[in-house]
């Protein structure tokens, strides 16, 4: 759970068990908070991005994104479709947990047939449908809808708050109470023994859902649900509704824009151009057939992007999840790297890049290193100049990210393991984050460390501008005071030193009596009790 787009959402501590915390890389007992948008999609560029990276981690998956059932789907849909998704999902405005707040289930969204049949006409239009598998969930209860689901454009149908009928729900509302009478949404022991839905529950309604399907095909000719896949002009208005409604017209939900058959695209997904790995997997067979320590060089282009992403995924699908040795597989890049350098980037993957890099660096990181260091002599002053992108160690759970220059907006939001070092970083650092150690060495914009509940910060502010930048409502901060943490810190900074080769990170180190009154030690307030060690030593 990443985020709750449009509200957020938060998991008080109470509730994050043992179990949750270790999914979430989190801590027991300390609160969650999912932010309201997700902040690696602030376009359709971006969410392409995204779908790219997921298919370079994953070369089988095929990639769903759910839109909202609303004026104007169609269009976003076709972007989504452009951007090589392989299914969309229309969400009506029916449906949602009983923990969503009431406003979102009365108001948010429109009813699916609305949104299934304008971007099934819209895909259809643009020559897209063919690419694309359409779903459509939200209040589907008979087969009867999935029916007229099919007739506008559906080929998937999801079925979700009937099925939880099925297994005894009685829709008390309670899901976020953990007070489920019924045992179904709920971490009691005493209440889950209550819970007495079996398998046959599900197989029998979805046995006579699929028998009402059947006899309502068999009514109309047709063999199959596939025949009838947009084939909306099997479908009629039988009334206009009340007389105050007498001017409702359903003609553009029932048009056909296009007579040709729905080609079935549920088989294989749209695939996305190569990246660099391709080259690093064949270079580094040896590594896969072996075991044996790798070291590669490249030449690096803004257009290629994700590299290490694939190559992770070769690493964990033949290694598994505990990887190989820091540095098995080192990749040492020169250039001007394009967007989500490292993503994803697996324990025993090193990469190295002599120059910068773009957007979404180490986005997701499990374990892999990350070194950036300026390319070659340049009068350019690293310390004050942008290495890296935007929204770089989004979502990280372990691994180390070294750079000799600043980061962008949205730096480690999410962050819940990773171990950085930057030299400066833009609005909204460490956002939601719930572990890990970020040290910036220089300024950070306005809003730093909102909603961080894990974790631990260290800020050096020459300039005195810190507290008008950090956000107080779950973090304190304070000078220095432990020897341990100080010693912490310099572990870092030293670390920092050598990878990236900063020279403000040496110069550091040796006035280290005179700078180390600069820095601030951030910790979240839940935090405190449950350090490791003190953030003053007793005198």
């Amino acid at each position: 759970q990443g985020a709750k787009p449009g509200e957020g959402g938060q998991l008080p501590g109470f509730k994050v068990t043992e179990m949750i915390a270790k999914l979430r890389h989190a801590t027991p007992g300390v609160t969650l908070i999912s932010p309201p948008p997700h902040h690696d999609i602030y376009s359709i560029e971006d969410l392409a991005q995204l779908i790219y990276d997921l298919k370079q981690i994953n070369p089988d998956a095929r990639v769903c994104v759910k839109l909202v059932a609303s004026a104007g789907i169609g269009t976003i849909a076709a972007g989504v479709a452009k951007a090589k998704a392989d299914i969309i999902l229309i969400a009506g405005h029916n449906g949602g947990t009983g923990a969503t707040p009431l406003t979102s289930m009365k108001y948010a969204g429109v009813p699916w047939e609305l949104g299934l049949s304008e971007v099934h006409q819209i895909l259809s239009l643009n020559n897209l449908r063919d690419n694309i598998t359409l779903r459509t969930d939200g209040g589907l209860k008979t087969g009867r809808d999935i029916v007229i689901a099919a007739m506008l454009g559906a080929e998937e149908y999801g079925v979700g708050t009937l099925a939880l009928v099925a297994l005894g729900c009685l829709i008390v509302r309670q899901c976020h109470s953990n007070t489920c009478p019924v045992g179904i949404c709920t971490q009691d022991p005493n209440l889950r023994d209550r819970f007495a839905g079996k398998p046959e529950h599900i197989i029998n309604l979805m046995t006579y859902m699929a028998e009402e399907v059947r006899e309502i095909l068999a009514s109309i000719g047709a063999k199959s649900l596939a025949e009838i896949v947009g084939r909306s002009d099997l479908l009629s208005q039988v009334s206009r509704g009340a007389e105050h409604l007498d001017d409702l017209d359903l003609n553009a939900v029932l048009a056909r824009v296009d007579t040709k058959p729905v080609k079935d695209s549920r088989i294989g997904r749209v695939e996305v151009p190569e990246s660099l790995d391709a080259q690093i997997l064949r270079d580094g067979k040896q590594l896969f057939a072996r075991g044996e320590k790798t070291e590669l060089t490249y030449s690096v282009r803004n257009t290629q992007r994700a590299v290490g992403t694939r190559t992770s995924s070769a690493i964990y699908r033949k290694f598994g999840v505990e990887g190989l040795p820091d540095g098995q597989l080192s990749v040492r890049l020169r250039g001007n790297a394009g967007q989500s350098l490292g993503a994803f980037a697996m324990k025993g993957l090193r990469i190295n890049l002599d120059g910068d890099a773009n957007d979404y660096v180490g986005k997701g990181l499990s374990g892999g290193e990350i070194f950036l260091s300026p390319q070659g002599v340049s009068k350019i002053n690293a310390h004050d100049s942008a290495i890296l992108g935007n929204t770089c160690l989004y979502g990280a759970t372990s691994g180390t990210l070294m750079a000799a220059g600043r980061a962008g907006e949205r730096f480690a939001v999410r962050n819940s393991g990773a171990l950085t070092v930057v030299e400066g970083c833009g609005t909204n650092g460490c956002e939601y984050m719930t572990g890990g150690q970020v040290v910036v060495l220089g300024p950070v914009g306005d809003n730093f460390a909102a909603g961080m509940t894990g974790g631990m910060a260290f800020v050096y502010d020459e300039a005195g501008m810190f507290e008008k930048a950090v956000n107080a409502d779950s973090v304190t901060w304070n000078r220095l005071q432990s020897a341990h943490w100080e010693q912490v810190l310099l572990d870092l900074i030293e670390r920092h030193a050598q990878t990236t080769r900063s020279a403000f990170s040496r110069t550091l180190l040796r006035e280290w009596e005179h700078e180390r009154g600069k820095f601030w030690q951030i910790v979240p307030k839940e935090m405190l009790e449950k350090l490791a060690h003190p953030l003053k030593d007793v005198a």
